[in-house]
């Protein structure tokens, strides 16, 4: 039987195209990935986000200090990322496997790998490899990468058909020039920049981040243009995300 909240195998031919995120807090899908996973949602495909931990420890200090309980603090934060993955169009699936630190499991890396057989994901985005503040992320990373190569096995003792090898992309850490990430890939989220920052705005939480992250939109954005084509300096609105693809691109053309 399935653990956790894992559904049972969907058989591949009835499912849209699916986008798998792996994040190992209740607010990092929003800050980093969450406009490419509006922009997946807006063209009807299906969106799963398996969030390892609430963040309940190490980020949400303001909580800590008005004197909330962990449980309290876990609910504040389930409902955030609940609100939040709903505003950009996402299902959310909650592992509560504690963070700070967050630690593998055999269980653990179960459920994630019956996750990957039951949604089929076509992409899957998560932590890079690096970061030497938060040494959650690169767990989740590790706990990502895994999972999906045990997902292909078809010997490997867990519910759900085996599925192919997706392409995996890295979304940008709150620190990358000290977690070596290089913005390989410019993601055009102007059309659901809104969306997104909405959503942003659900992690009341960590509300020192808003602007943070827009302020980072904004300069992903004119990066794009830069890489865009012929840069006449004309007047432009564009907002970005950035990621790395740590496997190759595989192509007929090159584009």
């Amino acid at each position: 039987m399935p653990h956790g909240n894992a559904p049972a195998a969907v058989p591949r031919s009835t499912l849209a195209r699916s986008t798998l995120v792996v994040t190992a807090h209740a607010g990092d899908f929003v800050w980093r990935a969450g406009g490419a996973i509006a922009l997946a949602a807006a063209r009807g495909e299906q969106v799963t986000i398996a969030c390892l931990t609430f963040g309940e420890r190490g980020e949400s200090a303001k909580a800590w200090r008005e004197g909330r309980t962990l449980a309290e603090i876990k609910a504040l934060r389930r409902d955030e990322a609940e609100r939040a993955a709903a505003a950009l169009g996402a299902e959310v699936r909650f592992f509560d496997a504690g963070d700070y630190p967050l630690t593998a499991t055999p269980e653990l890396t179960d459920r994630l790998v019956e996750v990957y057989r039951a949604t089929q994901p076509d992409i899957v985005l998560t932590h890079p490899v690096e970061d030497p503040y938060n040494g959650d992320h690169p767990a989740a990373n590790r706990l990502a990468l895994q999972a999906r190569v045990l997902a292909q096995a078809i010997g490997y003792p867990a519910e759900g058909e085996i599925i192919g090898a997706p392409p995996v992309f890295y979304f940008e850490p709150h620190q990358p020039e000290m977690s070596g990430f290089r913005p390989e890939v410019l993601l055009d989220i102007t059309e659901v920049w809104e969306t997104k920052r909405d959503a942003m705005e659900c992690l009341a939480a960590q509300r020192h981040l808003w602007d943070y992250y827009t302020d980072l939109a904004v300069r992903r954005g004119v990066q794009l243009k830069r890489n865009a084509g012929p840069n006449l300096g004309l007047a432009h609105t564009t907002m970005a995300e950035a990621y790395m693809r740590p496997y190759p691109q595989i192509a007929k053309e090159l584009a």
